[in-house]
């Protein structure tokens, strides 16, 4: 019998884990979240579990705080990256034909 292996997006580490992996304290995890930046997957008791997906977006934060940015910046910038990222996950539809003109070209003469 075999163990299925957890997604991208399932909470498996836990925040000490989870902030040792990313090389951040636990503090600033529990302060991006406060901040909306991400949001772990809690336990039925209230245990946070943070997926690879959510590694990945610490890892982000960081970057961008190396590079100056504050945490209100930091939203700004990941959400729009965020919707960046769902737009292009989005199928595209071939451009719209020009209308057509109701005016007629053609005269008697």
């Amino acid at each position: 019998m075999s163990l299925a292996e957890p997604g991208r997006a399932s909470g498996v580490y836990g925040i000490s884990v989870a902030a040792e992996l990313v090389g951040t304290g636990v503090q600033n995890l529990r302060a991006y979240e406060a901040r909306g930046l991400l949001t772990p997957v809690r336990t039925a008791g209230g245990t946070r579990r943070y997926s690879p997906d959510d590694l990945d977006r610490l890892r982000r934060i960081g970057d961008l705080l190396d590079a100056g940015l504050n945490l209100a910046g930091i939203a700004m910038v990941m959400q729009l990256q965020d919707e960046n990222q769902l737009l292009r996950e989005q199928p595209t539809r071939p451009p719209a034909p020009p209308p057509r003109s109701t005016e007629s070209t053609h005269t008697d003469g």
